[in-house]
C-alpha cells in the first residue's frame, strides 16, 4: 500500500465553532450535550468536552464580526506527530493557509475544495490518550 494513503497519526481533538454569542453558546451546548469545560474559559476561547469520553471536544471562539473572510468552523486535528501530518496531508492534496509560528501549537490546512482545518501539536499523547501524566 501507498504510505500516502496509509491512515497517519492523526484524530479530531476539537470541533472549533467562531459564534458571537459565546456566553450563550457556552451555556446552551453544556446543557445539550452534558458537555463540561476543559478549564476555565479566557476573554474569547473555552473548549468543552465529553466526560464520558466517547464524544470530541467542542471548542468555541469569540468572533464579534461575524465571518467575514475566515470560517465559522472546523476541524482540530490533534497529532503527536504534527510535522510528519502536515508533510503527508500535503502530499494528499491539502495546501498550507497558515504556516506554524512561533508560540502557536497549530498549522492551518485547507482540503482539495478549500476547506479549512488545523493540525495541533498533541505531542504526549496518542490517538486521543495521554502516553504519561508527566508529558
Amino acid at each position: 500500500m501507498d504510505s500516502v494513503a496509509e491512515p497517519g497519526k492523526l484524530w479530531i481533538g476539537s470541533v472549533v465553532i467562531d459564534c458571537k454569542k459565546f456566553e450563550e453558546m457556552i451555556a446552551f451546548w453544556k446543557a445539550a450535550l452534558g458537555y463540561e469545560l476543559r478549564g476555565p474559559a479566557s476573554d474569547d476561547w473555552v473548549v468543552l468536552y465529553d466526560p464520558s469520553g466517547s464524544g470530541p471536544n467542542i471548542s468555541f471562539q469569540k468572533d464579534p464580526d461575524g465571518p467575514g473572510e475566515v470560517y465559522w468552523f472546523h476541524f482540530d486535528l490533534y497529532s503527536s506527530d504534527p510535522e510528519g501530518e502536515v508533510e503527508r496531508l500535503t502530499r494528499l492534496g491539502a495546501k498550507i493557509v497558515r504556516p506554524a509560528k512561533e508560540g502557536s501549537d497549530y498549522v492551518t490546512l485547507a482540503d482539495p475544495d478549500g476547506n479549512p482545518f488545523d493540525v495541533v501539536e498533541a505531542r504526549g499523547f496518542k490517538f486521543g490518550q495521554r502516553v504519561s501524566r508527566l508529558q
